[in-house]
């Protein structure tokens, strides 16, 4: 196959500079050999200088900012790699490593990753180009790093040409989870996706909802916040501010960024919680302005910076308030440790970043614990070089062990062992010594089904080429005056929320809740959010939840509605309350006045009973009806008041059911009976020879009881059947719930009450036609009165009934039918009952038959004259007068022919004694 060679180019920067760089040998930091070799790629410095010639060559320049804590991470690498050399794993295949400093810049990255691509054996470290890279044998088999994010990126688009596994201990973007775009990048952290939704869940557990964040202005800081903002956004918390500082502190406008993120924390009073997205050059530089404006707030750390020794140690820091922050878990590094302490015994021939150290260490001996770090940090190359002249070599024992981020450290080498245990996936049937034995490609298909053991438990990368390690919380407290970084509670990623290891770590976590930091006040229990004319959803104000709604939580977006009709909630309320029941108890007092009505109405029927019983056989009695029709009507208006008790107390379906149909048969009972008993009164006493006839025709007494009687049944039963009365709950009062019945139809309870009306005013017609009878038995008056009162009672029910509402809407029905039915039962029983009891002398036969023949003498004699002006062709006064007593005795018979009697008499004269007494005892015997 064709291919194209090119070499990596050398770039020359000056002849007597120890760290130059003369060719591609001296760009490695850090190399031992070995069978197979493995790449690193670390931002032991912080920057790379800017060139001081113009105009610009392609010469890479040299680094400043010796970084203790990734420099260390290049130490765990080698570590690891001895352990497993020294150890069984490989059986006889010894691991090498290439490490270089990518300066945190991608393109001293780029320039070191040129070099692994590089075609193995090859002494101009060529490069090929080919179509096909499956059979090509590269410098190394698999990279480490890099510790950025934003130079992962880049060198991993490269590496993928050759699918050359790169496993970073400390790039955590979220875009790189994407194997796409990044088929061969794994990583031994999580993404950034579960350490901004931690932090969104700490943020929103400790109720703040009002925060500012800064990030650095380079991929890792862009992508880290737009994953805080979805994360954020779905835990309601808004962000106040985002600042974007400068990635490189080159950049002639960092400073005045960093006094303007610095002003605009100061101005914002109501947020006292900032999210940091930065390296630790950057939040070192940002504390330190921060602690000349006297900022004090909630500092929340991303990984980068969470466990600096070298930002907790800046004098002062106390005053920031308190930070707390997300590191990622580490394991046991005891091994480790003791690698570092006996590192001054290691040679620095193959190590340029041992040797950089141990000069650095000359250099700021002098100086105090934060000093001498800053020192180190900000030596550039050329300045060690120039001030190491003359320095003794002098080794600061436990600098390194106390600089450690153990998080960083057990990533590194949890990823060196992940490449190990690949590799030995590779050599179970191979001759590893052979570096052609396998392909990098071939590499990372094992790397893939890799199970690695921390801690006694089985971790492997996820589809994503994610490991999902845990991550630790860490509180910054002060002890002792120092500021010491501690673990607070555990994250886990999986199952989304905090672990606390006692409840003394889980009481300085509830302490945090109690710093502020919204944009508007907790909306307390009872209380809603109203958003207003602010775009963001956390700026609201409080108002009260309106009635039957209700709120149990702060800060709630919206108040529940109390789930049914049967319970309400007042203004501003934590929960619903079950709704009072209310009907007409017999406890209450207006009910109770009213059963003692009915029960006064039962006790005088059962008077009316005993008088009429013990005087069966007077004339009032008989005049009456009889004992059978008087018993008749008053057991239909017992009825009528015991109806009365199925309209109090708890509404059932019996009940319902029972007291209409109930009170409507017995009042059209009573009714027909009365109705009756003004049709034989008139019947009687009326002279008028048609009504007389037309009164025989319907005088039927037992049919017209039961037919009209009959018709109400009907009613009723066609009412029950097809819309029956039931239960309701009447829910028009907010706080209760008014039990009632419901008369099913409106249009049969009418027919009932019409029917009724109707039975009442026929009766009342009759009653009123026999109005003029004689005094002691004007019956018919006291029937018309009694009509006279139901009507008025029933007409001024209609509007009360219509517009009354509540529990005492029965009661409404109780005083109707009470009113109706005592009026009618006084005015046909009482007159008698004060004949019998005390006008004794009238209640006598003869009393009667002399009461009754003034009468017919009167009516008889009136009647008398009319017929003689409108007959005057009759004949002789005798056959008239013989002609009438037939006629009386035809009444008496029933017959319908009947005429009225008379005489031929001159105007003025009355009927002879005999025959009006004759008619007095026919009318006393006929009634």
């Amino acid at each position: 196959m064709a291919f194209v060679s090119f070499l990596i180019p050398c770039f020359v920067i000056s002849t007597d500079m120890a760290f130059s760089c003369q060719n591609t040998d001296d760009s490695v930091g850090a190399s031992s050999p070995g069978d197979i070799v493995i790449g690193g790629l670390f931002a032991v410095h912080s920057e790379m200088l800017p060139p001081e010639e113009y105009p610009i060559k392609p010469v890479i320049q040299n680094c400043a900012g010796f970084e203790i804590q990734i420099f260390l991470q290049t130490l765990a690498m080698i570590h690891a790699i001895e352990t497993i050399n020294n150890s069984t794993l490989l059986s006889g295949v010894t691991l090498g490593y290439e490490i270089y400093d990518t300066c945190a810049e991608v393109t001293k990255a780029m320039a070191s990753a040129l070099r692994f691509l590089a075609k193995f054996n090859s002494s101009e470290d060529v490069v090929e180009f080919k179509c096909n890279y499956s059979d090509y044998v590269p410098r190394v088999k698999a990279v480490t790093g890099a510790s950025y994010s934003e130079v992962s990126m880049a060198v991993s688009r490269l590496l993928a040409l050759q699918l050359i596994p790169q496993v970073s201990p400390a790039s955590s973007a979220e875009i790189l989870s994407d194997k796409i775009r990044f088929p061969s990048f794994f990583r031994t952290i999580p993404s950034d996706f579960h350490q901004t939704r931690a932090m969104a869940h700490l943020i929103c557990e400790s109720g703040w909802n009002w925060i500012g964040v800064i990030a650095t202005d380079d991929d890792n800081g862009r992508f880290a916040l737009e994953s805080f903002g979805v994360q954020a956004m779905a835990n309601n918390v808004c962000i106040a501010f985002k600042e974007m500082l400068p990635a490189y502190l080159s950049d002639n406008s960092f400073h005045t960024k960093v006094d303007h993120a610095v002003e605009k924390i100061v101005k914002e009073t109501r947020v006292n919680v900032i999210v940091v997205f930065m390296r630790q050059v950057h939040v070192l530089r940002l504390f330190k302005k921060a602690i000349e404006r006297n900022v004090n707030k909630i500092w929340i750390a991303s990984d980068n910076w969470s466990a600096a020794v070298k930002i907790s140690t800046i004098p002062n820091i106390r005053q920031l308030g308190t930070i707390v922050g997300f590191g990622f878990k580490s394991g046991d590094i005891s091994t480790f440790q003791d690698f570092l302490r006996n590192l001054h015994e290691k040679p620095t021939d193959n190590n340029m970043f041992l040797r950089e150290y141990i000069m650095l260490l000359s250099v700021c001996a002098h100086l105090e614990y934060h000093d001498f770090q800053m020192c180190i940090s900000n030596q550039s190359q050329d300045d060690l070089l120039q001030n190491v002249e003359n320095k003794h070599q002098i080794w600061r024992d436990g600098f390194l062990n106390a600089n450690i981020e153990s998080g960083f450290i057990h990533s590194t080498i949890l990823a060196i062992y992940a490449i190990a245990h690949a590799i030995k996936g590779q050599c179970k049937d191979r001759n590893c010594k052979d570096p052609s034995a396998f392909t990098p490609w071939e590499l990372l298909e094992e790397l893939k089904k890799v199970t690695v053991t921390d801690d006694g438990k089985e971790i492997k990368f996820d589809s994503n080429g994610d490991m999902s390690t845990s991550y630790d919380v860490l509180l910054w407290k002060e002890i002792d005056g120092h500021m010491e970084i501690t673990t607070m509670a555990e994250y886990d990623p999986e199952k989304g929320h905090f672990i606390f290891k006692d409840e003394e770590k889980k009481k300085e976590f509830l302490d945090l809740k109690k710093v502020q930091s919204t944009c508007s006040q907790h909306c307390r229990p009872g209380q809603m959010k109203k958003v207003t004319e602010s775009p963001h959803t956390c700026c609201y104000e409080c108002v009260y939840c309106p009635e039957n709604h209700y709120s149990n939580q702060t800060d709630m977006d919206y108040c529940y509605r109390c789930n049914n009709k049967t319970y309400w909630a007042p203004v501003n309320s934590t929960t619903c309350y079950r709704k009072t029941i209310h009907f007409l108890a017999w406890t209450d007092w207006f009910a109770i006045f009213l059963l003692l009505l009915s029960a006064f109405g039962v006790v005088l029927v059962l008077s009316i009973s005993v008088i009429f019983t013990k005087n069966l056989n007077t004339p009032v009695v008989k005049a009456s009806g009889g004992l059978t029709v008087c018993y008749i009507i008053l057991f239909s208006h017992f009825l009528i008041f015991l109806s009365t008790v199925f309209f109090i107390d708890e509404p059932t379906e019996f009940k319902c059911k029972t007291r209409q149909a109930l009170f409507g048969i017995s009042f059209a009972l009573c009714i027909s009976c009365i109705l009756i008993k003004s049709l034989k009164i008139l019947l009687a006493f009326s002279f008028d020879p048609k009504l007389q006839n037309f009164l025989k025709c319907v005088y039927k007494p037992i049919p017209t009881v039961v037919t009209c009687t009959g018709i109400q049944v009907i009613i009723c039963t066609f009412w029950l059947i097809f819309r029956t009365p039931f239960v309701k709950q009447n829910f028009s009062i907010p706080r209760a719930i008014i039990l009632e019945c419901n008369e099913g139809s409106i249009v049969a309870f009418g027919i009932m009450l019409s029917y009724i009306a109707a039975l009442a005013f026929i009766c009342f017609i009759f009653a009123f036609k026999g109005r003029k009878l004689p005094e002691n038995y004007n019956e018919a008056k006291f029937i018309t009165f009694g009509m006279l009162i139901y009507f008025i009672a029933w007409i001024v029910f209609i509007p009360v009934y219509a517009t009354t509402f509540g529990k005492y809407l029965p009661a409404v029905e109780i005083i109707v039918v009470l009113i109706s039915n005592y009026g009618i039962l006084c005015c046909t029983f009482l007159p008698k009952c004060y004949i019998i009891i005390y006008k004794q002398e009238t209640n006598t036969k003869s009393a009667f038959l002399k009461m009754i023949y003034t009468y017919s003498s009167k009516s008889a004699g009136s009647v008398a004259v009319s017929q003689i002006s409108l007959d005057s062709k009759s004949s002789s006064s005798r056959a008239t007068i013989s002609e009438s007593r037939k006629s009386e005795k035809n009444s008496v018979n029933g017959n319908c022919h009947f005429q009225v009697p008379g005489q031929t008499l001159r105007k003025g004269k009355v009927l002879p004694k005999n025959t009006a007494r004759t008619v007095a005892r026919k009318r006393l015997s006929s009634i």
